[in-house]
């Protein structure tokens, strides 16, 4: 099973981001409820992994590994360490996707945050897709985290009506002089 996804034709879209390597994270196992991952999660996920993927990236995606939860049994948790932290270390720009749930916090997503920890360790830059600003219950280290390490933001009430074309120009801006040499 091929780890990621890559793109179609470099250009054509609204960004060539041909070459580079990007991680796109956010929760899973919160994710899913009574056998189906969160609808409008996974339609934004979709929505970043394939237009990353179209304007010529190479994404790593445990969304689309996982088949949206329907595979994470499949994995055991020393699988899933190993593999995202050597995504981490291989990809080029790290993008979390914070939604928010029904009481205006955060979706639950401790594997992500661990992400943004080796992120930030790691100097890779971070282009975070949560509500903006971001919410006052996220913790003191997520809102904090501009401080102490490269993080760009992007709305997701935005992305979900605009289309990812925001987060494609940002990819194209901080992808560039962010690429990882293996």
């Amino acid at each position: 099973m091929s780890d990621t996804v890559s793109g179609g034709d470099p250009g054509t879209g609204l960004v060539d981001l041909s070459g580079l390597r990007v991680f796109v994270g956010g929760p899973i196992q919160y994710a899913l409820g009574h056998n189906s991952f969160h609808q409008p999660l996974r339609e934004t996920l979709q929505t970043i992994v394939t237009a990353v993927a179209e304007a010529g990236a190479t994404v790593f995606s445990a969304h689309v590994v996982e088949k949206f939860g329907l595979e994470t049994p499949l994995y055991s948790p020393e699988d899933v360490s190993a593999r995202d932290l050597e995504w981490m270390r291989r990809c080029d720009v790290f993008v979390p996707v914070l939604p928010t749930d029904a009481d205006g916090g955060l979706m639950r997503t401790d594997g992500t945050h661990i992400e943004l920890g080796w992120a930030s360790a790691l100097g890779r830059p971070i282009v975070m897709v949560t509500a903006l600003p971001v919410p006052a219950a996220a913790s003191h280290l997520l809102r904090g985290l501009p401080s102490v390490a490269d993080v760009g933001h992007v709305d997701l009430a935005e992305l979900r009506r605009g289309g990812p074309g925001e987060l494609l120009l940002r990819l194209g801006k901080v992808g560039r002089d962010a690429v990882v040499t293996p």
